[in-house]
């Protein structure tokens, strides 16, 4: 008798347990997914050239009815906006965390074993050392550039890397890619009259996630 209620004890789901398993599934599965599209989205709105290029190369792949997902793996522009996004927007700014396994060296540093070790993204991906004109929103910084995002490249980590990489990366990816060129294809965003790209407040949250610390409801999408 005992040792059935210990088996029972053992699989027994608390509401602590299934909400910690409701926000993975709600931050891993959605919330990031949410915040990049709407970081892209306000960086676009800032920088209308680039979203006019990015329209253009749309509407030379679908010339009606909404975008399928074999439309948006064509659209190469459209994947450097999303590369240059997380670049600059990372939805989480550290990864999850490493230890070491061994005595390491990195530069003057002696890094012991069991060390934890937290990679911080966001600082990577605004590296002046590493890339030209950091601050700027610029997709064409990936034009002939192999850095990708499947973890081989640590100048761009927002999945990281490794075994413990993002395993939802590549439906992530899909996902964003055809909901951003359906909005790009179906909407001409453009500004309230009389306010300018500067205009777009900038600021971070973060908490679990980074996102605008002031909701995106400045620009207003005409339907075409």
């Amino acid at each position: 008798m005992e040792k059935d209620q210990t088996q029972n004890d053992s699989i027994q789901l608390t509401k602590e347990h299934i909400k910690a398993i409701l926000m993975d599934i709600f931050v891993s599965g959605i919330d990031t997914g949410a915040i990049t599209m709407i970081w892209a989205m306000t960086e676009l709105v800032r920088k209308p050239t680039a979203m006019k290029k990015a329209q253009n190369e749309i509407s030379c792949i679908r010339k009606k009815g909404k975008l399928t997902e074999n439309d948006a793996s064509k659209l190469k522009y459209l994947k450097m906006i999303i590369k240059e996004t997380l670049r600059l927007h990372p939805p989480v700014v550290l990864l999850v965390p490493r230890e070491t396994m061994s005595q390491i060296k990195i530069g003057n540093y002696d890094i012991c074993p069991k060390t934890r070790i937290a990679v911080n993204v966001w600082a990577i991906g605004r590296d002046p050392d590493i890339w030209n004109n950091p601050e700027d929103f610029i997709p064409e910084k990936f034009i002939d550039n192999p850095i990708d995002l499947k973890g081989q490249h640590f100048e761009l980590l927002p999945f990281g890397a490794g075994r413990r990489i993002f395993p939802g990366m590549n439906m992530g990816m899909a996902v964003l890619e055809l909901a951003l060129a359906n909005l790009l294809y179906c909407f001409d965003w453009k500004l309230p009259s009389g306010m300018t790209e500067m205009d777009i407040d900038m600021e971070e949250e973060v908490s679990i996630t980074v996102g605008k610390k002031f909701p995106l409801i400045y620009a207003y999408a005409h339907q075409l």
